[in-house]
């Protein structure tokens, strides 16, 4: 680690849980952030603020002025351009240091799986049941761990996969795939703006702990925030041992 970077780092590296070896195994990872939203935004700028070596941002969307309100990469002046490539040059401002590959489409198929298996963690910060499952089952086949936040309205909620450990759930044995679930989003029911704050910056610091090490990560329990009364409620999930994803024998 060079002097700079040392000095950079220095309030991670005084925490004893963190240390020099823990920052260094930040600035050697890389994280896959899918969608650059309200979630993805946080998160995306905090990773990049502590030093997460290489960030790649896939978002297949362009920046609208409605997404200003919550959406704290992007600034009025790169309204019209793809979302990920708005990323990427806010993060570059906030490290010149990360490596910062931008993805402007939405993923799926070979392209998902493959940017899947290069990262060491994968944050799905995305607004739509179609690809939390589809990345559910990459992280699944590649042993990848998964940092899931979803926020509307004053609801939000953060939960974490890790199928490298035994007998942990997924994210279909939490919403299983096919069942009549409402999908809601932003552009139809609203959203508080701080809200998405909160929940990406608790997926970048789930992220951190994964890659680093310190502490605990939240597996098997969905945290629930009502941002209206600022109570948190934490709820356990158990493996469903028939899941067609993450079940002995199954083929995500």
């Amino acid at each position: 680690m060079k002097d700079e970077q040392l000095l950079r780092y220095s309030r991670h590296i005084l925490l004893d849980e963190l240390g020099i070896e823990g920052q260094q195994r930040l600035l050697d990872a890389r994280a896959l952030i899918i969608g650059a939203g309200g979630l993805g935004s946080p998160a995306a700028l905090y990773l990049a603020a502590a030093g997460l070596g290489r960030i790649t941002v896939a978002d297949g969307d362009t920046v609208d002025l409605t997404n200003l309100q919550r959406q704290i990469l992007h600034t009025q002046e790169r309204i019209g351009q793809p979302k990920a490539r708005s990323a990427q040059a806010a993060l570059h401002l906030v490290n010149p240091e990360v490596q910062v590959d931008a993805v402007g489409s939405r993923l799926g198929g070979d392209e998902l799986a493959q940017l899947v298996a290069e990262a060491d963690v994968v944050l799905d910060c995305c607004d739509n049941f179609a690809t939390r499952h589809a990345v559910n089952r990459a992280c699944v086949q590649h042993r990848k761990p998964l940092v899931s936040g979803a926020a509307i309205r004053f609801a939000g909620q953060l939960a974490v996969f890790d199928s490298r450990h035994a007998g942990t759930p997924c994210y279909h044995c939490l919403f299983p795939e096919g069942e009549d679930v409402d999908e809601l989003r932003c552009a139809v029911m609203g959203v508080f703006a701080p809200l998405t704050g909160i929940i990406g910056t608790m997926q970048a610091a789930e992220a951190l702990k994964l890659i680093a090490g310190p502490g605990e990560v939240v597996l098997g329990r969905l945290w629930l925030l009502d941002a209206l009364s600022m109570e948190w409620r934490s709820v356990r999930f158990a493996k469903d041992p028939r899941c067609p994803v993450c079940s002995p024998g199954s083929v995500p």
